[in-house]
Parts: C-alpha cells; structure tokens; sequence
C-alpha cells in the first residue's frame, strides 16, 4: 500500500507556551536523544531540557528565552518528524526561521546531535547579543484575502520609518498573509503607530525576539560561524527548502555553500517562509504538509501562502476549512486531533 507523501514544515521562535509546557514529556517521553541533548546543556552548565518541560509552572521569563525557547522547540520538532515519517513519505522538509536549523536536522542536513548543537549554540548567542525586535502584522482580511494595496502600503511604509534618522527597521519574514517586521526600539514604536489603519487589525509585539532576519543580526551572525564549524553540516538525505524558496537536493548539495546559507544571508537577509511553501507545493506536490510541533500557530501562515498561489483550488479561508473537513491538507502535530491522523496513516 502507498504511503501518502507529504512535506514538513518547522516552526520558529514563538511555539513553546503556556499551553505547551509538557509537552517534550507528553509526547516523547523517555526518548534516548532527549537524554543525551539533556546532557550537553548539563555540560554547558544550562537547564535540561527535561527540568524545563517538566517545571510546574510556565515562565516567560524562563520558557520563552532564545537560550531555552530554541533548544525545546527543536527537541519536540526533531522527534515530531521522525514519528510522521514512520507513516509518510517525506519528500522535503521546510521550516519557519529557527525551523530552518530542525528542517536541516530533519533532513538529514544535520545529525540530530550536530542539528541540537548549532540550535543551542545560536539560541544562546541570540539571546545574549540579538538587538531589537519583532512586530507582527498582517495584511489580509478575515477571509485571508489581500486587502488592496496594504501589502505594498506596509513595505513602504518600512522603508520610510528605515530612513529616518535614529530608525532601524525592515522585512524580518514573509508569513502567510502576514509581514513580520523587526528593528531597534525607535523603528518598531514608529511602525506600530504609523501602522494602524482604522480597523480591528493590531500590530503584536513578539515577547524575547530579536531583530531576526535583518542587518542588525550581522555581529550574531558572524559570530556563529566563529563558534559552528564545517563538520556540523552533512549532505541532506531528503531535500531542503530554504528561506528564499530554494532546495538543497540529496547528493548534490554543496556542504560550504549550505553552512555559509545557515550562518549568513538566513540571519541577517528576510526569510521568505511563503516562498518556501509555495516551493514545496510546486516541486513537490505532496498529499500533505505536516506541521510538526509545538504549538498551533503556523497552519494559518501555511494555508495564506497556499491559497496565494490558489493551490489546488483553495483561494480563501473558507475554501481551505472546506477542504480540511472533507479531506485535510494540512496537519499540525501540536493539535491532539490532527496528531492522532498523522500516528494514523
């Protein structure tokens, strides 16, 4: 019998709350590799992973930090894509921002231990030397249906507040039907007023993030290279799909070129998360696109880049909710419901 195919997506930054304390636990409780990524945060004189999923109570403070945010989300997520890929064919892997690092461990772009390595490495140097922010903003309406000329308003709007003296912002990510921006405080307090247009939409303020995907990253960049070297990264076993829609094939990737990618233009360039999922759609087709987990939040942004492209016909939210009550395009690992059709295939 043929297994459905389908494509991973990673999340980013964001994914691991309230909600999800427990979750590592829950869902992979006594796994070899959670023992062994426990004791080199041991060694590097940081809390387990264990100890962090484990607490009695969720802390932003303490859960929502690059240093241990990072870590966790690529623990759930690495071991969510080894389950979907006991019951699909995965024909490529993609990822949201810090779900670039899982999507090249999941890959096989990465070992699980190198992948937790350079995950840990970054989430700690982001946390103690990433400037700025992130502001999130969307430019569709109820439907997912662009708003008239708000995507073009938004990006210039960027460009202008960029401009001005004092200011630092730009395009951090292309999400779906939503723009996520980042800079120093100047620039974001200048979006968030400038930004608003009369209507219900608001601009949220992502808590702990940094100025990801723009020029201010620059230092952090450079300074993951000086720390991640060469011999982390391996020739992928599935294919990769990067930021800028891009894929790195099995047996024909060039290993440099993918380290200068994660430790470069990936940091300090706009991730373009869209690009990569209509990439996937287009060059590979899969049945489905399985979200791994934690967290709930990135359906949304993979069904806005679907429906921009009016893949297989979807060309609103209510196409899309249609369609995922008949036969679901997309599951999300973080959704007990959905978890269980993944396990179930």
């Amino acid at each position: 019998m043929n297994r459905p195919t389908a494509v991973l997506v990673c999340p980013g930054r964001g994914t691991y709350n309230k909600t999800e304390l427990g979750t590592l636990t829950r869902t992979h409780a006594g796994h070899p590799l959670i023992a062994q990524w426990d004791a080199l945060r041991e060694a590097a004189g940081q809390e387990t992973l264990t100890a962090l999923d484990r607490a009695d109570r969720f802390s932003g403070a303490r859960h929502t930090t690059g240093d241990n945010a990072s870590p966790l989300i690529y623990a759930c997520s690495y071991l969510d894509a080894q389950t979907a890929a006991q019951s699909h064919d995965i024909c490529a892997v993609t990822g949201n921002s810090l779900g670039w690092y899982i999507a090249l461990a999941a890959g096989g772009g990465a070992s699980a231990q190198a992948g937790f390595e350079i995950v840990n490495t970054m989430g700690k140097l982001m946390h103690d030397h990433g400037p700025g922010g992130q502001i999130l903003y969307p430019f569709v309406d109820d439907n997912w249906q662009p708003i008239a000329g708000e995507e073009t308003r938004l990006l210039n709007l960027i460009a202008e507040i960029d401009a001005q003296s004092d200011n630092r912002l730009a395009l951090s990510i292309h999400l779906g039907g939503m723009l996520v921006v980042a800079g120093n405080d100047a620039g974001l307090a200048a979006f968030e007023t400038a930004a608003q247009d009369g209507d219900s939409r608001t601009a949220l303020r992502l808590p702990n993030h940094a100025a990801f995907h723009t020029s201010l990253m620059e230092p952090v960049a450079g300074m993951g290279r000086s720390a991640l070297s060469q011999s982390l990264f391996a020739d992928p076993h599935t294919a990769l799909i990067d930021g800028r829609g891009a894929v790195w094939h099995p047996g024909s990737t060039d290993l440099a070129a993918l380290r200068d990618y994660t430790l470069g233009h990936q940091i300090s360039q706009t991730y373009d998360f869209t690009a990569a999922i209509r990439s996937a759609a287009r060059n590979f087709a899969p049945d489905r696109f399985i979200i791994t987990g934690p967290g709930t939040t990135l359906g949304s942004a993979v069904a806005q880049a679907l429906i921009s492209i009016n893949w297989q016909g979807i060309d609103s939210k209510e196409a899309f909710l249609k369609r995922q009550s008949e036969d679901p395009l997309i599951l999300s690992m973080g959704r007990a419901d959905q978890r269980e059709r993944v396990s179930a295939t």
